[in-house]
């Protein structure tokens, strides 16, 4: 189910068997039991097309849904995606083709071909009944309640890792996912070698906290050690056949005006390691963006200490350098001049904050703390 299952351990290299995509999967009859599943399913994607949290521009929500269907081929018509405004990496997929997109993924993702790799995996998913064979094997009631209701339920941050490890796929199931997305991939035109590089870069952020990654807040985390074996087990499947595209102008151009939001949310997780990780990583990307410095250093500021203020200053002054920064950092530096005692220097970016944004939510606030240092 999870994406956070995406990649899976004990991946050895082998000469698969080939494969071929099924037809496509008519609706079963009600009084069975697949049937049963499918309504359940058709239910909570009702309850999610509901939610608050789904993202309703249609470009965006398009885009993604022909990456989708470019990958799921004759089975496109069945194959809805639905993106969902919450800060982490996951993505799932229903028996009846209903599929979740998290905003903590979409940030993630370097280029289309990347982001391809993750819609293919759970394509692969579906396509194998994987999903179907895992809710067929829970036995209790209450346990599937709770699988059912995943798929319709949209911000459910807290109990993710410990879902992800009670509902993860199997070994097997995660190996040919494995293998099926990187040939989804393939005949969609996309480079392979794409997929290896999404389990890197999480991999980094996890290794990035002081415990190594053992309580990541990353689902896959939870139940699938090993992943240096994966990522090679990747990296090899792609090389088979090497080529393809990335895409990775069109995806920032399409993306771009949903980033600042992305930013923030990822900023008020509070994991402080793997923001600076992942804020680092898309620096080293396009160093001179202004916005992307900003928010690193809104995480060091957020964070507190010394030595993690002096790493704020350097990002904002950096992006204040670079031109067209964000507001909020002179907010930031205010901030930390007011915490440090610079009186004058908190009075100066302070003012400059509300000079570029008089209707920001917090300018009653920082009203007052110019009141309190004595404009």
């Amino acid at each position: 189910m999870f994406c956070g299952a995406l990649f899976t351990t004990g991946l050895r290299a082998q000469h698969p068997q080939p494969w071929n995509a099924p037809a496509r999967f008519a609706r079963p009859d009600l009084d069975s039991d697949e049937g049963g599943l499918w309504a359940l399913m058709d239910r909570q994607e009702r309850r999610l097309r509901r939610s608050p949290f789904v993202i309703r521009d249609h470009s965006l929500n398009n885009y993604v849904q022909d990456i989708a269907c470019r990958l799921g081929g004759k089975h496109c018509p069945d194959i809805r995606v639905h993106l969902v405004r919450t800060p982490l990496f996951n993505a799932s997929m229903a028996p009846n083709g209903m599929m979740q997109v998290w905003t903590g993924l979409m940030l993630r993702m370097e280029n289309e071909a990347q982001l391809a790799a993750v819609l293919g995996h759970e394509i692969a998913h579906y396509l194998e009944r994987h999903t179907l064979e895992r809710l067929r094997d829970i036995k209790s009631a209450s346990a599937f309640a709770t699988f059912v209701g995943l798929f319709g339920a949209a911000g459910a941050i807290g109990q993710l890792a410990t879902l992800a490890a009670t509902f993860g796929f199997s070994r097997d199931q995660e190996r040919a996912a494995d293998r099926i997305g990187v040939l989804l991939m393939r005949k969609a035109g996309y480079d392979p070698a794409e997929a290896a590089k999404v389990w890197g870069n999480l991999l980094a952020e996890s290794k990035a906290r002081p415990d190594g990654g053992g309580a990541s807040t990353l689902p896959m985390f939870a139940t699938h050690p090993g992943a240096e074996e994966r990522n090679e087990t990747l990296a090899t499947l792609a090389a088979e056949q090497p080529g393809g595209t990335t895409n990775a102008t069109t995806w920032r151009e399409r993306v771009r005006p949903f980033r600042s939001d992305w930013l923030r949310e990822e900023i008020k997780l509070g994991q402080y390691e793997e923001s600076v990780s992942l804020f680092t990583r898309m620096i080293e990307s396009t160093p001179r963006d202004a916005e992307l410095l900003a928010a690193r250093g809104e995480v060091h500021r957020r964070h507190g200490g010394d030595r993690q203020f002096d790493l704020a200053v350097a990002d904002f002054r950096a992006a204040e350098q670079i031109g067209h920064e964000p507001p909020e950092v002179h907010r930031g530096l205010g901030m930390i001049y007011r915490r440090r005692g610079a009186s004058r220097e908190a009075r100066a970016s302070l003012k400059h904050y509300l000079e570029l944004a008089p209707q920001a939510p917090d300018a009653p606030m920082i009203r007052s703390y110019l009141e309190e240092l004595g404009q």
